[in-house]
């Protein structure tokens, strides 16, 4: 597949704590996105970028291109708006996704529009189940397409070695999600060409 018919996607690591294990997932998925075949593949740690929990009094769905963001935040907000999909790598912290991912999500909105999201959690037993289904409510209200399919790692230090999971049988699910978010991708990239998203 040549690049121009590849479909950007944007990998998001979603926690910025201390001893987070996010990189270490986010690096494996990226290695299975980019041999997958279909994607442009881009990592996005949200580390270093400036993310206020205090937002402007405007909303971003109104404000569009206006939306006074820091100027720190503006390469996530480029690749935000540039990728036609993304997979979001998340922890769960207290049964729920951590404070720096919900702001980046909460600092945009046209950039999710119309674009297909999948999951890929980590944590104790629900292996951050919990997280996942909170995004997915958040992200329906952004007229996102989540991916049914996600990879979930309970116990995460104990399934783990040396950056790969020990499980054989995650290579299929990761091929399983990757083939539903490259087909929802052209999809939607299809659709957004034809006509504007009414959102």
């Amino acid at each position: 597949m040549d690049n121009d018919s590849k479909h950007r996607l944007v990998i998001l690591v979603g926690s910025v704590r201390e001893g987070r294990f996010g990189p270490v997932v986010s690096s494996w998925v990226a290695g299975q996105a980019t041999a997958y075949g279909a994607f442009d593949v881009e990592v996005v740690d949200l580390v270093g970028i400036d993310l206020p929990l205090a937002l402007p009094d405007a909303s971003p769905k109104h404000a569009g291109d206006d939306y006074p963001r820091p100027a720190g935040m503006a390469p996530l907000t480029s690749a935000l708006a540039a990728t036609d999909a993304f997979i979001v790598v998340t922890p769960e912290y207290n049964h729920s996704c951590p404070a720096s991912l919900k702001a980046a999500i909460d600092w945009h909105y046209t950039q999710w529009a119309a674009k297909p999201v999948a999951f890929v959690s980590y944590g104790g037993p629900a292996g951050g189940r919990h997280a996942v289904l909170h995004l997915e409510n958040v992200f329906s209200e952004l007229h996102a397409v989540t991916v049914r399919d996600g990879l979930a790692f309970p116990d995460y230090p104990a399934v783990w070695r040396d950056g790969v999971p020990l499980d054989p049988a995650v290579h299929g699910y990761a091929k399983l999600l990757l083939e539903q978010l490259a087909w929802w991708a052209g999809a939607l990239r299809t659709a957004r060409a034809a006509a504007p998203y009414p959102s």
